[in-house]
């Protein structure tokens, strides 16, 4: 029994052994699997880089303890059946990692395989954002998405202010995943594609030729270029032969071109003549000593004939991945040991099908190979590699270039943590923007044509398509717009405004007038504008009032005339009265006027008493003078003059108050006795609305509109008229004979009316504001433009002479136009004069009574020195001393300082 036990514990210890040698040994072979386009821009560059990445980790020691790796690649031609049947071809050796695929396209079809067999697929080049939704948990992305370029071509159209761009792009996964993400960025920024111009996955030179002829008829002229790496550049050799890649174009690629471009042998470089001006975005790879070196082995292998292209920067990111793979199966085997795979129930049914699936197997340790997968954390040759929650590298940014001169310059960078400067952030703050735009800086950048200037980045039209412009052909009031007699041109006003305005616009603009409108009768305004917004017009040019409905569907102009609702009504001369004398002055007015003259006459009498004889004798005289003396100033023929100093200031006050006062009467007075008066009961729009009376207005206005939808005046009481003519005989009518009661109308048209009429006039004021401008399809960057010009229009004064030539030849209308009540002074416009002139007067009489206070305390004292003494002392009382005080201040200013004098200085004894 003993020996039994001894030999048992012998053959556990045996097995033990074994099962841990077999472990710490791991699998002698390790294979990894490659999906790519072997003869592409990216897949020549990438093929050489992992293979030498595998050679690299298989002659380091230190990783995988001994276990080879080995690359099993498969050639996916530039198609999603092909690569797929690549894929099952290397899932059928065993891989328990795929590398690739570059296509996007591909990617979305080999990542539902991975998932089925659950062996992650690590894509070294498939930049569609849409891959890293959790409908492909087992894909995992080493280069960077283009969720970050878009980010990056978006912020580069917002640095340098443009608002619209066209996009050019492949019609495929890629393609339209890249637009789409470039739209959203776009949007965020209030910016937009105008146009979107997809290109068929396997394009000719027939379908650019098409597509670009088609898009220089198209206003933007900002190009986003988003396919895949072209060597023959197609699209820009043709761009160049239709004189596309000249001043005022702008041409924007994603990193297709800069990967193209690094593909180049140095002997190809002349091709970058085509590319003049072209601005582009690069992966940022930072300097390193592990790239300096790579990069020297990379030329040795060119020169062996090993590699047939120049590195890129998807190269580096192969070359990275692969090390990627390794570290990860590395930390795999040290942790759980021999990979195991384990057939599929669903994939044995199919056994006896003609599809070669019994070989197929599920890899049991994906989902942790995919874990350790996504915790890499190491630097390579492409920068650090680290990914994110959502499967993705981390982004390191990219490197903005210009092409110009046949050479490639770096003229900036970009990340999404800090935006654009002229220096690297090696060590950037992962997916956190904390940056504004006033930090962002790039470079000068040389555009299409040589020029540094940025390029305005939009065209309005050419002369093989000039603007479309809709101008009202009025039948009434014709000097704003209209049709010229015999001739097809347009003319008016309005009409001067806007091409005085053009001719300060800083680019050619063709243009053709169309007439909108039969000319019988003035046309619908709300028609030419909705006709603008369906596009069937570039803009409309005439007297259109900006209103609320309107702005809805077009951007309008800065106005360039002020306008509003008006109220017109008969008037008739008012009839004399004799009280109009009254009238410039209010009641108010008249009060403090008059109590100002009574104020000064008391106050200069106080002050002159004592030292005017003119102001002193009998006390019904000193009533007199006072009061003659205050009232004469205002005819200047006072007799009396002041001796005080006090009185001299508080005079010189008065007489300025005096002065403006009485000048703004007398002009308020000429204006009472010139002025029309309303013979209407109307008084304003509230009454007019009240008084059911009918309401004309003028056809295609909109004041039909305004005043039935927003005053909610029946629409029977509105009456259309079509021209000056039935407006004066519908008001000479009046709603009893079949006519109006007023007339409701923009300002302009009724300075025009009244000009040429003298029995009608307005009632109040304007109860609506507005302005008339141009209008421009929503948009439109000449809309910005032409509001410019319009405001230097106004400033230089030109817009006022514009007005002058069309309607003062007989005087201006709004010089003409008479208001409908006299214009009364009220005390709020003079209330400052009255306080000024009470300060001084009031502060005048506060001196003189501490004066005469002084000299009366100063006088008693004298008194009390010389009176005898008495025995008997009593105090004065309070009525006695206010007497003797009036007496004192009645007295004459010579006899108190004699009387001083003469007890300063008393007579000497007699000896």
């Amino acid at each position: 029994m003993k020996h039994s036990v001894i030999l048992l514990s012998l053959v556990v210890l045996i097995w033990v052994f074994l099962n841990g040698s077999v472990y710490c040994q791991g699998p002698a072979v390790v294979k990894i699997g490659a999906i790519f386009t072997f003869n592409s821009v990216i897949g020549r560059a990438a093929k050489v880089a992992m293979e030498t990445a595998v050679s690299d980790v298989n002659a380091d020691r230190s990783i995988l303890n001994g276990t080879k790796l080995e690359l099993i690649s498969e050639d996916a031609n530039c198609s999603a059946f092909l690569g797929s049947v690549g894929a099952f071809q290397v899932l059928e050796e065993g891989v328990v990692a795929i590398i690739g695929p570059q296509s996007s396209a591909i990617a979305h079809m080999i990542s539902e395989i991975a998932n089925g067999l659950q062996v992650p697929l690590v894509s070294f080049a498939a930049t569609d954002p849409t891959l890293s939704a959790s409908q492909f948990p087992f894909f995992i992305r080493s280069t960077q998405s283009d969720s970050y370029q878009m980010a990056a071509v978006a912020e580069l159209v917002d640095f340098y202010e443009w608002k619209e761009v066209i996009a050019i792009f492949l019609d495929d996964d890629y393609g339209r995943s890249g637009i789409a993400y470039l739209d959203d960025e776009l949007e965020k920024r209030q910016l937009k594609i105008s146009y979107k111009l997809p290109l068929p996955i396997q394009f000719d030179p027939g379908n650019i030729t098409d597509m670009l002829n088609n898009s220089k008829l198209l206003g933007p002229r900002i190009y986003v270029v988003h396919v895949g790496p072209d060597p023959r550049l197609r699209i820009f050799s043709i761009a160049q032969q239709l004189e596309m890649i000249t001043t005022d174009y702008v041409w924007l690629a994603t990193d297709w071109l800069s990967t193209t471009l690094d593909s180049f042998s140095p002997m190809n470089k002349t091709s970058l003549r085509i590319l003049q001006g072209v601005v582009g975005l690069r992966q940022h790879i930072p300097k390193s000593s592990k790239k300096r070196a790579f990069v020297s082995r990379w030329r040795k292998l060119l020169l062996e004939g090993l590699a047939s292209s120049e590195l890129n920067s998807y190269g580096f990111q192969a070359y990275d991945t692969v090390w990627t793979v390794a570290n990860s199966i590395d930390k795999f085997v040290k942790e759980h040991g021999n990979i195991t795979f384990s057939f599929n129930d669903k994939l044995q049914k199919i056994i006896s099908t003609e599809m070669q699936m019994s070989t197929l197997k599920v890899f049991n340790n994906g989902s942790l190979l995919h874990k350790i997968l996504l915790e890499t954390n190491f630097t390579g040759l492409s920068g650090q590699v680290q990914f994110s929650q959502d499967r993705n590298i981390v982004s390191g940014g990219y490197d903005v270039i210009n092409i110009d001169q046949m050479a490639i310059h770096t003229v900036g960078y970009w990340s999404n943590s800090s935006g654009f400067s002229v220096l690297p952030q090696e060590n950037p703050q992962r997916d956190q923007k904390n940056y504004s735009r006033l930090n962002q800086k790039l470079n000068n950048v040389t555009w299409p044509g040589g020029k540094t200037e940025r390029p305005r980045g939009w065209v309005i039209a050419d002369d093989g398509k000039p603007l479309k412009i809709g101008v009202p052909f009025r039948a009434s009031f014709v000097e704003f717009a209209t049709k010229a007699h015999n001739s097809s041109d347009m003319q008016g006003y309005c009409i001067d405004v806007f091409k005085e305005a053009l001719k300060l616009v800083p680019y050619y603009v063709p243009y053709k007038l169309e007439p909108f409108g039969e000319g019988h009768s003035n046309p619908s305004y709300d028609g030419i504008v909705q006709m603008v917004g369906n596009g069937v017009y570039d803009a409309a040019v005439g007297d259109i009032a900006i209103v609320t409905n309107r702005t809805r569907i077009v951007d309008f102009s800065q106005p360039y005339a002020t306008t509003g609702l008006v109220i017109v009504a008969p008037i008739h001369n008012s009839k004399s009265s004799a009280w109009v004398f009254l009238k410039p002055f209010t009641v108010e007015m008249w009060c403090v006027t008059a109590a100002s003259f009574v104020m000064i006459a008391v106050v200069i009498w106080i002050l002159e008493h004592r030292v005017n004889d003119d102001f002193r004798g009998p006390p019904k005289r000193q009533l007199v003078t006072m009061f003659l003396f205050s009232f004469s100033t205002l005819f200047k023929t006072n007799q009396e003059n002041t001796e005080s100093s006090l009185g001299k200031m508080v005079m010189v006050v008065w007489l300025f108050l005096l002065m403006v006062i009485t000048a703004s009467y007398t002009a308020s007075l000429t204006s009472i006795l010139t002025v029309q008066q309303l013979s209407s009961p109307i008084t304003g729009i509230d009454s007019l609305i009240a008084s059911n009376w009918p309401i004309g207005y003028q056809v295609g206005s909109f004041a039909y509109s305004y005043l039935a939808d927003n005053l909610y005046i029946a629409r029977s009481r509105l009456i259309e008229l079509g021209s000056p003519e039935e407006y004066g005989e519908a008001l000479r009518k009046g709603p009893k004979g079949g006519g109006v009661g007023a007339i409701i109308d923009e300002l302009p048209y009724v300075d025009l009316f009244l000009s040429k009429q003298t029995e009608f006039g307005t009632i109040g004021q304007p109860f609506t504001k507005s302005g008339w401008g141009f209008a421009f399809k929503r948009d439109s960057p000449l809309a910005v433009d032409i509001s410019t010009a319009i405001l230097k229009l106004s400033e230089s004064g030109e817009l006022q002479k514009i007005h002058e030539k069309w309607f003062c030849k007989m005087g201006c209308p709004g010089e003409r136009r008479q208001n409908s009540e006299p214009n009364q002074l009220h005390m709020i416009s003079f209330w400052g004069l009255y306080l000024l002139c009470g300060v001084f007067t009031i502060g005048a009489l506060l001196l003189f009574l501490l004066k005469m206070v002084r000299q009366f305390v100063r006088y008693k004292r004298q008194e009390k020195k010389s009176a005898p003494p008495s025995p008997i002392s009593s105090k004065p009382h309070c009525s006695q001393v206010i007497s003797s005080f009036f007496d004192f201040i009645d007295e004459k200013e010579e006899a108190i300082k004699k009387m001083f004098t003469q007890s300063d200085n008393p007579p000497g004894p007699v000896g």
